[in-house]
């Protein structure tokens, strides 16, 4: 027997899948970046079928690559050569919501959005949200501890972790989805999972905390002079506002490709170099308490240049949509190199003046359009190649040269190479310059003990030998 009929006979024919028009989908990731060849996919339906297959795949000594929504931006879940793609997408399971504790036990593939939607209604709320919540999966942000659009008031994926269930490698399953708020028994094996991306187990099953509902909310766009200005009324709206839930922010060039992809005028009239989105939650309309912060602010900052304030809700998604089209356009303009990265506050205006040049320095014609989180110093740079840069003969990418001079210039100024969306197979290379080598010799050391064959998504998070990214790079587009 073939190891496909092996994984038929524990999830069924119809979830083993082989044919090139079936698997495409499972083989390239949403940024049309990343792309590699799948053995198969294999779609188990249960925690048991997960450890039937990581078990068949074991004697046959073939990799597995978990993979969720498929949306995340790293190369961390599509396959490189021949590995089997184990798909999460129908552990969808949502348990009983407990409304007195806050917590719901939910299957590793259950949307941001299905999630939503089964507590709101119970006045309860997620504590992650971003535009991508239609299909990025539960399981797929507890790997990459996700961060989104509400760190500022509920913090990341981690924060909102109670338990999790996994699959290790050999088959065998660690549970622990107990909902205790003090529980102190041994090593946090849960906290250990989240950020793992799919190198040390499967997740199949996450116990979430919620949150309170806040249905009432208000939304302002704010026009600036400078980045140092946002800087200042995010300080100055954090000390006034206890409501305060978002702060997300973006450049005028952003902005302007935006209106080109998407039709939508100007939201203020000229053009400004910086422009703050905040969004205030509560139980009660926060309008007022927006209002008169942003009025006592408008009198301290310098460099406000122009306030819009979308009370309503159709106003709200307006001024929501300048900021959360942005990856949409940039895709639409091509085939963007994206790097997540965190900027110490101190350096962030220098930073946004000085990535483009530093990009320029390896692509000449290059187009970097930078937006993100500002609270958290939290930069989405997206590159548009010009193709008028020098790859070497080396490179195992198109996008290595402008990786290799951000990530660099990033951790030269006390940044993170990786803000939220991971290491994956894109940063792994480059763990080295962030991490010392004994932090790098201990992941190795959790690796080696939860997956002793390197089986699970090899060559991503950690750096391998014999290449950059994990032996053969993912093909990359663009």
């Amino acid at each position: 027997m073939t190891l496909e009929d092996d994984l038929r006979t524990v999830v069924g024919d119809q979830h083993v899948l082989v044919d090139p028009g079936l698997t495409a989908s499972y083989e390239t990731d949403w940024t049309r970046r990343f792309s590699g060849r799948a053995r198969c996919v294999v779609r188990p339906g249960s925690t048991g079928e997960v450890a039937g297959v990581l078990r068949a795949c074991g004697v046959a000594g073939v990799a597995v690559v978990p993979q969720g929504g498929n949306t995340g931006l790293v190369g961390g879940g599509v396959p490189v050569d021949g590995e089997v793609v184990l798909s999460t997408l129908r552990l969808v399971e949502i348990g009983e919501v407990d409304v007195v504790a806050g917590q719901v036990t939910v299957g590793a593939g259950t949307t941001v959005s299905s999630l939503q939607k089964r507590v709101r209604p119970l006045g309860l709320d997620f504590g992650v949200d971003f535009a991508a919540r239609d299909s990025a999966t539960i399981g797929g942000l507890v790997a990459t501890n996700a961060g989104g659009e509400n760190v500022l008031r509920y913090g990341g994926t981690r924060q909102q972790v109670i338990g999790v269930e996994a699959v290790l490698a050999d088959g065998s399953v660690v549970s622990r989805l107990e909902a205790l708020p003090k529980d102190n028994t041994g090593y946090d094996l849960t906290g250990l999972m989240s950020g793992s991306e799919g190198t040390l187990a499967v997740l199949t099953a996450v116990r979430v905390r919620l949150w309170p509902a806040y249905t009432k909310r208000s939304v302002a766009l704010l026009a600036l002079d400078s980045t140092s200005a946002a800087l200042a009324v995010l300080a100055a709206l954090r000390s006034r506002l206890t409501t305060l839930e978002s702060a997300e922010f973006f450049l005028a060039d952003g902005l302007a490709l935006v209106c080109e992809h998407t039709g939508l005028p100007a939201p203020i009239p000229g053009e400004h170099p910086a422009y703050l989105l905040v969004e205030c939650a509560a139980t009660q309309d926060p309008n007022e308490e927006l209002l008169e912060a942003l009025g006592e602010v408008s009198e301290l900052v310098d460099g406000i240049a122009d306030i819009v304030v979308g009370e309503d809700g159709p106003s709200r998604e307006r001024l929501w949509r300048y900021r959360e089209a942005h990856t949409e356009s940039i895709s639409a303009a091509g085939v963007p190199v994206k790097l997540d990265v965190a900027i110490p506050h101190a350096h962030l205006e220098a930073a946004l003046a000085a990535l483009p040049e530093v990009v320029r320095g390896v692509d000449p014609g290059a187009r970097t359009i930078i937006f993100g989180h500002l609270n958290e110093g939290n930069l989405h740079v997206n590159v548009l190649p010009g193709g008028a840069g020098v790859v070497k003969t080396d490179e195992p990418h198109e996008g290595y040269a402008v990786t290799d001079a951000v990530l660099r210039y990033v951790v030269g100024v006390g940044g993170s190479i990786s803000a939220e969306h991971g290491i994956g197979r894109a940063k792994s290379e480059w763990l080295t310059l962030a991490r010392s080598a004994a932090e790098v010799a201990a992941m190795r050391a959790i690796k080696d003990a939860f997956d002793p064959h390197g089986l699970l998504n090899p060559g991503v998070v950690l750096p391998v030998a014999d290449g950059p990214g994990g032996g053969p790079s993912p093909s990359i587009d663009g």
